[in-house]
């Protein structure tokens, strides 16, 4: 996939990275990236996505844009209030990009339809916000076979991790699948919701930008020799202490994605 000339002084300060160079450009504009949610994680995903040229986005969301969106959802600006949020997602990443394609698919993802609408991308990022959406989307995305990069937000606090449980890790065993990490979604209530408790919009934004950074790494295929990305570690930030911590977590064997017993009902196939 060529660029035009056009494309090539648009990326120019990122063509010239080592880890990227003309292939790394072309990979992008290639690539076909889709994002559950245009709201807090998926607005600052999507626009640095766009910005980095990335040939394809999808735009998974059915709901419209609300006043009390637009604090963290940078993606949609106050003239959008009442708009669907995939129609003022789609005009701002063409105002931003008009190179990339945009696919508005405008319905809620759930365990029924998540494999067939994440079949056709290369690269899944989940900014959404309920548990029953990220377990269905981690789901469908190792059966699929394709990278996840998730994220999750508190009132001053944040979770993120990619997931490429389908492969193995340098040690020859599985990677983990969401399930190792979470295995069990917590019971209905026991988490407030950003309604009730609040979320700093430049949190979502640090997040948004790193679930972009991590979609980036996985088309290039990586920035170096130390390259390690975020499969297999947790990151964490807590905005008060303005701390950054990392949790390593390994395959769990009991999961019932890639663990023992579903390994070995594959094999005796």
């Amino acid at each position: 996939m060529k660029l035009s000339k056009e494309e090539i002084e648009r990326y120019s300060r990122q063509i010239v990275l080592r880890g990227v160079g003309g292939p790394g450009q072309n990979k992008l504009k290639a690539a076909r990236v889709l994002t559950i949610g245009a709201g807090g994680l998926g607005s600052p995903a999507l626009q640095y996505l766009a910005g980095a040229g990335v040939g394809a986005l999808g735009v998974v969301d059915d709901d419209v844009v609300s006043l009390s969106n637009l604090h963290r959802q940078v993606l949609h600006a106050t003239a959008d209030v009442g708009r669907k949020k995939v129609d003022s997602a789609a005009e701002a990443i063409g105002r931003l990009n008009p190179h990339v394609e945009v696919i508005k698919i405008e319905r809620r993802i759930d365990e029924a339809n998540a494999p067939a609408l994440i079949a056709d991308w290369d690269v899944v990022l989940d900014g959404s916000d309920n548990f029953a959406t990220r377990y269905a989307v981690s789901d469908a995305c190792f059966f699929e076979r394709k990278p996840l990069v998730t994220a999750a937000l508190g009132e001053f606090d944040g979770t993120l991790t990619t997931l490429k449980p389908y492969e193995s890790g340098p040690d020859g065993k599985p990677n983990p699948t969401y399930r190792c990490l979470f295995p069990e979604p917590p019971p209905p209530g026991t988490v407030p919701t950003c309604s009730q408790v609040g979320v700093l919009g430049a949190l979502a934004g640090v997040f948004g930008s790193l679930m972009a950074l991590e979609a980036i790494r996985e088309i290039v295929g990586g920035f170096g020799d130390d390259d390690r990305g975020l499969v297999g570690r947790l990151l964490m930030i807590d905005a008060r202490a303005m701390r950054f911590e990392t949790l390593t977590y390994a395959w769990d064997a009991a999961n019932p994605l890639n663990g023992a017993e579903a390994r070995s009902a594959i094999s005796a196939r």
